[in-house]
């Protein structure tokens, strides 16, 4: 049976002809190779010969293959392949997906019981996702460049999309809530709730994607 590569996401599909949509990113048929050929090298490599000394045994010449020099990465550019080398966004992305279910969670406490505390909690939480937010959105354009070719696939645009809803609701939650911290008091309550469940809803939806793209299922 034939196994085809999608060049975008890596997804392996088994069959006598590649799918007509990867399943993973939605790349279309054309976006994949069959593995066989695509393992092999499209040109051979460059031969040197050199010649035997005499005595050795070998008459004539012997053929040695010759390798061509890797090019070697300075700067910005290595630490671009560094970053995604090692899954920076993937690491980095566990930060606020970690902490933006607490704050939602505290801001809703403080607004069903009245509490002062857990929103001030919930605000500094906040602060701490909009920190590393610029970190998470660099590493991801830098992933999405560099391991998906900066495809533009459904899955792509919904990743980019949620990402930008996340970061967007965020800032207004943090802004807002900096000029009127008795926000969650006032008859205007409900729309702060509903930006930060979307801004929640968002950031999972971004994540789930983020996650089938990792492993492929």
């Amino acid at each position: 049976m034939k196994q085809w590569q999608c060049t975008i996401c890596k997804y392996i599909h088994k069959g006598e002809n590649p799918p007509e949509k990867c399943p993973v990113c939605g790349a279309d048929a054309s976006k994949f190779i069959e593995i066989n050929k695509a393992t092999m090298p499209e040109t051979p490599p460059e031969k040197e010969k050199i010649a035997i000394k005499p005595g050795s045994g070998t008459s004539g010449k012997k053929e040695v293959l010759k390798s061509s020099p890797a090019i070697k990465e300075t700067g910005f550019k290595k630490i671009e392949s560094l970053l995604v080398k090692h899954h920076a966004h993937p690491v980095s992305v566990h930060t606020p997906n970690g902490i933006l279910p607490a704050s939602v969670i505290l801001f809703l406490l403080a607004w069903i019981f009245g509490y002062d505390l857990l929103s001030k909690v919930a605000f500094i939480n906040l602060i701490f996702v909009i920190l590393s937010l610029p970190f998470v959105i660099l590493t991801g354009i830098l992933e999405w460049k560099k391991k998906y070719n900066g495809a533009l696939t459904i899955i792509f645009k919904l990743k980019i999309l949620a990402a930008t809803m996340t970061l967007v609701s965020c800032v207004i939650s943090l802004v807002w809530f900096l000029i009127d911290p008795q926000i969650l008091s006032s008859p205007k309550a409900w729309v702060f709730i509903f930006i930060n469940i979307i801004m929640l809803i968002a950031a999972g939806i971004a994540g789930h994607i983020g996650g089938k793209l990792v492993f492929k299922d």
